[in-house]
């Protein structure tokens, strides 16, 4: 009985919430993956500036801090909002992630075609995007939150805007585009570390 008393359930989230042995796994098999790409991302990131030449990577160097249509960091209260809320906002950072980083491949491939690692990195970490997006909805079902949310045109619209935006930015120029590319990949490396620490949440025997 104890056991069934706060190893899983929000304090804000419904009553009926019940950590079936199912549900369990599927958390755990989650938090693991977000915790492996987190890793994937920190190195996507380090590769990404390697391959930039001068200014990227040298000390002191503070590129700005692009805005991303449609995308931004978690926000400062983003711990303190439900699990469930919490958990659709990294779905959806996740979902818009992906289109962007193909867009970052793209600029890449013309830029650095000589850098298959780097190409290979920015090609899995869209494909990981989705499958972890698509881990964390699996999640938010199973938990029995609702998972619509807000209509699914106006998040495709948000994502189509993001990659408008993106695919402009590089076409204004090499040292913009490849600002905007370690913009995306931070946001990448972030979103995919706040899903990590999200699904730690709610492991069993993990933080309170």
């Amino acid at each position: 009985m104890s056991r069934r008393e706060g190893s899983l359930e929000d304090p804000q989230a419904d009553s009926s919430i019940s950590p079936l042995p199912h549900l369990e796994a599927k958390i755990r098999q989650t938090h693991s993956l977000a915790r492996l790409l987190t890793k994937y991302a920190e190195q996507l990131l380090q590769e990404y500036v390697q391959h930039q030449g001068d200014p990227f990577g040298l000390p002191g160097f503070s590129p700005p801090r692009l805005p991303v249509a449609g995308l931004s960091a978690p926000a400062p209260g983003h711990a303190g909002l439900p699990a469930p809320e919490r958990l659709r906002l990294d779905a959806a950072a996740l979902s818009a992630l992906q289109p962007l980083l193909d867009v970052v491949r793209r600029h890449q491939a013309e830029l650095n075609p000589r850098a298959p690692r780097l190409l290979r990195r920015l090609e899995d970490a869209a494909r990981q995007a989705r499958a972890l997006g698509a881990a964390v909805e699996a999640v938010l079902a199973a938990l029995g939150a609702e998972t619509r949310g807000p209509p699914a045109e106006p998040a495709a619209a948000a994502a189509a805007a993001a990659v408008a935006a993106a695919t402009a930015a590089t076409d204004a120029g090499v040292f913009p585009a490849k600002v905007l590319g370690l913009r995306v990949c931070g946001l990448y490396r972030e979103w995919v570390s706040r899903t990590e620490g999200d699904l730690g949440q709610l492991v069993p025997g993990g933080p309170a």
